[in-house]
């Protein structure tokens, strides 16, 4: 399939951003005009465009209806076992399905462009790994130096849809020209994080180390991360927020969602080019944990009952 690629711009600001359809609707480039002119925000890989590189790899993966890994790649719901296609070293499957699938173009302004995905219409062969058909409609627009994305989905079958949503941005690093990966500080509002075996959470939380105040923020330098972190407290408004602060020019980018985000992913991929910082709804695993009776944030919806949320990303 030859790859679908849309481009929105904001009229007043100049600021754009460009969305790659036909491979997980995922927004690969955005670009607000900043005092020096435009500038990456996000990272992905040279060509990514051509829709031949890994789909996680880069950009802003959306994950649903599971984000992270199920182990084994296999689970158990209500009563019936649901087999998935292993997709990590280990032997699990991981991020769900939309990520890897063409979506369909539903609007599309200046400015603005929605996408949706159902498994019953674009790719019916999910119906035979996953409990219940899905609707999911996502959208992006350029506000200045604001990208926000407004997300739906809803349970689109006749039996209940267990489910997450996340999402996997790359932060380009450094976030100013002049800039110093190693002195990006990155806050993050999480106080626990879920041990990890076989990159699955085994159910125990541990406190974050003293030696990374996420909370605080914490001076990149040579720190690396592939964790799950959870306890993720809200600012006075309610809201939740991620920040890249380059100490030396001032600039900030702001993540910002709400308290549906029970967990927030960190990453950092080896090239150290970019940082990932990943709401996500539900524990990975969640299935699993909350059958053991855990607190994962799992949601599960009844036919026709749907969800909606906001992820804003802003740079000053």
């Amino acid at each position: 399939m030859a790859s679908q690629v849309v481009e929105i711009t904001d009229g007043n600001s100049g600021s754009t951003a460009r969305v790659l359809v036909s491979q997980g609707f995922n927004c690969f480039s955005w670009r607000p005009v900043l005092e020096a002119g435009p500038r990456e925000m996000l990272w992905s890989e040279d060509g990514f465009e051509r829709g031949d590189k890994r789909p996680s790899s880069g950009g802003n993966p959306i994950l649903f209806p599971f984000p992270g890994r199920i182990g084994g790649a296999v689970f158990t719901f209500e009563g019936r076992e649901y087999r998935l296609q292993p997709s990590d070293p280990f032997g699990n499957a991981i991020h769900g399905f939309v990520y890897t699938r063409p979506w369909r173009v539903a609007e599309q302004t200046g400015a603005r462009v929605v996408g949706e995905f159902q498994a019953s219409i674009d790719d019916p062969s999910i119906l035979e790994h996953w409990p219940a058909d899905f609707r999911l409609r996502v959208s992006y627009e350029v506000r200045g130096r604001e990208l926000v994305s407004e997300i739906q989905y809803e349970n689109a079958g006749d039996r209940r849809l267990p489910c997450g949503f996340g999402t996997h941005a790359y932060f380009r690093l450094p976030i100013a020209e002049e800039g110093s990966v190693a002195d990006t500080v990155v806050t993050a509002p999480v106080h626990k994080y879920w041990e990890l075996e076989r990159m699955n959470p085994t159910g125990e939380l541990l406190a974050t180390r003293p030696d990374q105040p996420l909370a605080d923020g914490l001076r990149l330098v040579d720190h690396q991360f592939d964790t799950v972190f959870t306890d993720v407290r809200s600012d006075a408004d309610g809201r939740l927020r991620t920040r890249l602060t380059d100490p030396a020019s001032g600039r900030v980018l702001t993540q910002t969602f709400d308290a549906a985000f029970t967990q927030c992913v960190i990453y950092t991929p080896g090239h150290r080019q970019a940082i990932c910082l990943e709401p996500y709804t539900c524990v990975p695993d969640a299935i699993r944990l909350s059958a053991e009776g855990r607190e994962t944030g799992l949601q599960v919806l009844a036919p026709g009952e749907s969800f909606e949320t906001t992820i804003r990303i802003d740079v000053k």
